[in-house]
């Protein structure tokens, strides 16, 4: 068994998430963990820089490192010049630990040039010596499928011999001055109050996690009587949006329609204003339960288990007819459409929403 380390020593670490904006959200609680063990320890944040939003403002976090999607875009020489720029500055952190929390490859080579003392990293079945031999601690990399990612993230603390308590899982988002004065000024010109409006976010970048928007308007139409105002928001992608104005265009009830409007961090602000989210298996989603915002999440075919609400009062609305769910492809047969979304009840959500409504 590999020796733990003592965290008393530690001066500076630096936590690695190289995945999209929810996985990113959801490994916040290794920032609150490692603090705890380690109150005089400097932990820093190495992500892709679209994800930032999702951990700046983190009260354990001292700086983040960002590296930027499109340096493959501008080139090899400015690529490798950014690169450069970026493992200058990691190196002079001086760091005693790293904490490397995807399968991604560059956590081993980052291990090796920044050789700190203690590294841990997922162990992978599909990787040799190099991987393995690069990190002086290993954690499993998948874990049981009725664990939540939250937990798996934590696991790399524990294989570091981490005391983790449960107060440690709490995932922390910071929307910041300046976007709870944005959605301030928004919800004025809407006329919404605290806790008096519904939040519906019924797309993702993902088209097989999406439920159809005829559906959607369907649902809206259910939940006006109520006489919340239901406000709808996306990304500000084309087929999002496109998404949205599907649902306004089928609805027969008026909609506030924010698509496209809102960043990140005034994303958060305003889910946590909500009286109620309803959304897929998306980063909003997360990013609702994380401020604690009643949470109705829709799951198609990835794990609601691994992947639900956290930590906030929710309900899970899956289909119950399919057997096959989750299977965790594009769709069925990789088609990127999922029966078990598209064929799944208004009444079904309706009835979750009404549940959370009535707490």
């Amino acid at each position: 068994m590999t020796a733990a380390v003592p965290f008393a020593a530690l001066r500076r670490a630096l936590v690695v998430k190289l995945r999209h904006h929810g996985d990113v959200l959801l490994a916040a609680p290794v920032f609150s963990a490692l603090k705890r063990a380690a109150p005089q320890c400097e932990i820093d944040a190495l992500v892709y820089a679209d994800t930032a939003p999702m951990l700046s403002g983190h009260p354990d976090i001292a700086q983040l490192h960002l590296i930027d999607r499109h340096w493959k875009r501008a080139g090899t020489r400015r690529q490798a010049a950014a690169e450069w720029q970026l493992l200058s500055q990691l190196r002079g952190r001086h760091y005693d630990l790293v904490i490397h929390l995807t399968v991604h490859t560059r956590g081993a080579w980052l291990v090796r040039l920044l050789r700190p003392r203690w590294s841990v990293g997922p162990r992978r079945r599909d990787a040799g010596a190099f991987w393995h031999n690069s990190f002086t601690h290993l954690y499993a990399a998948q874990s049981h499928p009725d664990r939540h990612t939250v937990d798996t993230n934590l696991d790399a603390l524990r294989a570091l011999g981490a005391d983790v308590a449960p107060d440690d899982a709490h995932v922390v988002l910071a929307p910041g001055a300046a976007a709870e004065a944005r959605i301030d000024a928004v919800m004025a010109q809407h006329g919404l109050a605290r806790g008096g409006f519904i939040h519906l976010h019924p797309a993702s970048r993902w088209a097989f996690k999406c439920w159809p928007a005829d559906r959607v308007a369907q649902l809206c139409d259910a939940l006006a009587p109520r006489g919340l105002p239901l406000v709808l928001t996306c990304a500000p992608e084309a087929k999002e949006r496109e998404l949205v104005a599907a649902v306004r265009a089928a609805a027969q009830v008026p909609l506030i329609d924010l698509s496209g409007a809102l960043s990140l961090k005034e994303l958060a602000a305003l889910t946590a204003r909500a009286r109620l989210f309803v959304g897929v298996d998306s980063a909003p989603m997360h990013i609702a339960a994380a401020m604690g915002t009643p949470t109705v999440a829709i799951f198609g075919p990835s794990g609601d288990r691994e992947w639900g609400p956290w930590q906030t009062a929710s309900r899970v609305v899956a289909s119950t007819t399919h057997e096959c769910r989750p299977c965790g492809r594009a769709g069925c047969d990789d088609s990127k459409i999922s029966d078990c979304l598209t064929t799944l009840p208004v009444a079904q959500v309706l009835a979750a929403c009404e549940e959370l409504l009535a707490r």
